[in-house]
């Protein structure tokens, strides 16, 4: 009998005699399936550790925020210090105190200030309250003269008290007083904690330097030196720069302002020579918005005066003054300084933009001792201007393309010749 087929497929497949035959495969260990590789429970208990860190990373980080920016702002105050600390100091004195006697200077110049200030505003408000009807009086009068309106000053009056604006604001101002004073003892707290860290920044520079040196090669130690050293330069540079052109441009306004006869020249003074010099590039046309909107109560002719100022003041300070003040110190361009402005007011809100300049400045002038520069060939496109026997101008160009004309090629020509021979 002819063996069937699968009789001869077991026997093709059998296997050679002396040989041994397979056995099942290795079962693994006991406690887990045949399909699990071992490293996937221990992957997964790693990947677990992995997102509950970033999580306890991010909370503690956005816990933190407040005071990483505290000592961001005692940092750049540290570095503002630093030269005249260190002048004091290399002369034999303590370096301890010798922070303590320029914080203590700056402390009564600020406090100076503030009083001066505050008492000049303080007498300045109580004026402008008491002459405020007659100011009121003065704007009426020229808007019904020029306007051909009937608005009384009375009417006025019992308008704004009967209305549910003034009403609904008395009410949550005075809600708002318990908050008021929260920020107020708040705003103290984060100042006491900024002089304190940039005390102990500007007392211990050298030792705070020696301890992140020592976690780095030498190569990387002078590197760090050097952009401690640029930074030091560029952020005392740019207050010491910012609160001269203050200056400046505090006795130029009240000296137009005095001769506009102006109300409040000096506390308007003051007020234009600080917010225009601490917010770069508009911040003389904000600061000029108040002066502006005073003289207009006298004399609408002198709004446009103070405005024509502004901007010519603006012209000069950024063409002539700015660049003789800071062209040692810190020399950016204005976009980019306005640039970073934005940027770090995006990051950091008002701390950012007041410390986004003299962070790009030290940035820059880090990056550009390792820019490799070249001489820049004499061309006149580098200047925006093209050279004449480059090629023909643009209406040149034009004109030579408008009176091109389709020329037929060769073959089609002998084509049409044998046409029309034919």
């Amino acid at each position: 009998m002819a063996p069937n087929d699968q009789s001869g497929q077991d026997a093709r497949h059998a296997s050679p005699p002396g040989s041994t035959p397979p056995g099942p495969p290795p079962a693994g260990p006991p406690g887990t399936g045949s399909g699990m590789p071992r490293w996937l429970p221990r992957a997964m208990v790693l990947a677990l550790a992995l997102v509950a860190a970033f999580q306890l990373g991010s909370w503690a980080f956005h816990q933190l925020t407040g005071l990483l920016a505290n000592a961001l702002i005692a940092f750049f105050l540290a570095l503002a210090v630093e030269p005249a600390v260190s002048w004091m100091a290399a002369r034999g004195m303590r370096r301890g105190l010798a922070t303590f006697l320029v914080f203590l200077a700056v402390l009564i110049a600020a406090a100076g200030f503030v009083t001066l200030l505050g008492s000049m505003l303080a007498g300045q408000i109580v004026k402008m309250v008491e002459d405020f009807p007659e100011y009121l009086d003065s704007v009426i009068n020229w808007v019904n003269s020029h306007f051909h309106t009937e608005l009384r000053r009375v009417d006025i009056q019992e308008g704004l008290l009967r209305s549910d604006w003034l009403r609904n604001y008395v009410q949550n101002s005075a809600s708002g007083v318990l908050d008021v004073s929260a920020q107020v003892l708040g705003g103290l707290f984060r100042l006491l904690t900024v002089a304190l860290f940039s005390f102990y920044f500007a007392a211990d520079g050298p030792r705070l330097r020696r301890a992140l040196c020592s976690v780095l090669p030498p190569a990387r130690q002078a590197e760090v030196l050097r952009a401690w050293e640029i930074a030091v330069d560029k952020t005392g540079g740019y207050l010491y720069s910012r609160g001269l052109m203050a200056l400046i441009s505090g006795i130029a306004h009240y000296v137009v302002l005095q001769v506009l006869e102006v109300p409040y020249a000096p506390a308007l003074a003051v007020w234009v020579g600080l917010v225009s010099q601490f917010i770069p590039t508009i911040g003389t046309y904000l600061a000029g918005a108040l002066p502006m909107l005073i003289a207009f109560t006298v004399d609408p002719w002198y709004a446009l005066w103070v405005l024509a100022f502004v901007v010519i003041y603006q012209q000069f300070e950024n063409y002539v003054l700015q660049p003789k003040l800071t062209s040692k110190t810190v020399d950016i361009h204005p976009a980019v300084a306005f640039g970073s402005v934005i940027a770090g007011t995006a990051l950091l809100g008002a701390i950012g933009a007041l410390i986004a300049i003299p962070a790009v400045a030290t940035l820059q002038a880090f990056l550009g001792a390792y820019v490799k520069r070249y001489d820049v060939t004499d061309d006149p496109r580098v200047h925006g201007r093209r050279s004449r026997g480059e090629g023909p101008g643009a209406p040149a160009r034009t004109r030579r393309l408008w009176s091109r004309r389709p020329v037929p090629e060769p073959s089609e020509a002998g084509g049409a010749g044998g046409d029309s021979a034919s």
